[in-house]
């Protein structure tokens, strides 16, 4: 197994006297996907937070493993975003807002080569598609160069042919960074291609584990019900080929013997 970047040790969180996470265990290794899902109000985006650092928990350890000599660098996603809409701004100046320290032009430049926006660099984010927007979100998420990349949602008011090729996209940079990605997601269908194990929240870890064996767990069934736990099992699949928007098998080579790259 790949080596740890972050452990999560018995956190509990509360905002006010309710509860919001309770008994989280959690280790994220190098290059892996994993996905939290759970009904709304579940605690998804607060998890999340912990792991970025944006909010302390109230109980629990959080413990970064080095790598090498550098700290953990997180790049993170947030679900939504809101922009003043009586200021205009380019995409190249908001992408050089980001961090403590300003990235350079060939950063900036690189990060939206890899995210297939390049051409997006000098227009204005109040004119960006729904798509467009979140892979901008996106390039900014990945300008440190992250060992761990946290989107929480990052299909919000995508389309769905936007949402397969996004990710596609997110997989491919999981390759090229060498990076672990945590990913929130309400969409089981489309996440279950890609990701490594998953995290099923209501608070508490209902369960954890790769796709196939969540998707038939007792505490997934009763929190999503057994359509849904069909429907994933579709995904678990090996295969090395993708899915159009309906499903059908795109791509396929002769040899194709179904197994997950």
């Amino acid at each position: 197994m790949a080596a740890p970047l972050i452990q999560l040790n018995n956190i509990h969180l509360r905002f006010s006297a309710e509860p919001v996470l309770e008994g989280i265990n959690l280790t994220i290794h190098q290059s892996e996907i994993v996905t939290i899902i759970g009904p709304n109000g579940a605690g998804k985006s607060s998890l999340v937070k912990v792991i970025t650092g944006l909010i302390a928990p109230t109980t629990g350890s959080i413990t970064h493993c080095a790598q090498g000599k550098q700290p953990l660098r997180i790049g993170y996603m947030p679900q939504t975003l809101h922009l003043d809409p009586s200021m205009p701004i380019k995409v190249s100046r908001f992408l050089s807002l980001a961090g403590p320290k300003a990235p350079s032009r060939s950063a900036r430049k690189a990060a939206l080569e890899q995210v297939g926006i390049a051409n997006l660099s000098s227009a204005q984010m109040h004119n960006l598609s729904g798509g467009e927007f979140q892979r901008v979100l996106l390039a900014r998420a990945i300008l440190q160069r992250p060992n761990l990349l946290v989107l929480d949602e990052p299909l919000q008011g995508v389309d769905v042919n936007g949402q397969i090729e996004l990710y596609r996209l997110i997989a491919e940079l999981r390759q090229q960074l060498q990076c672990a990605i945590v990913m929130v997601s309400h969409d089981l269908h489309l996440v279950m291609a890609q990701t490594d194990s998953v995290v099923c929240l209501n608070r508490h870890m209902c369960c954890h584990g790769q796709p196939e064996s969540v998707s038939k767990h007792p505490e997934y069934l009763k929190l999503f019900g057994k359509q849904a736990s069909d429907d994933l099992a579709v995904y678990t699949h090996n295969h090395d080929h993708h899915h159009d928007m309906h499903g059908d098998v795109v791509g396929c080579s002769d040899e194709c013997d179904h197994h997950h790259d």
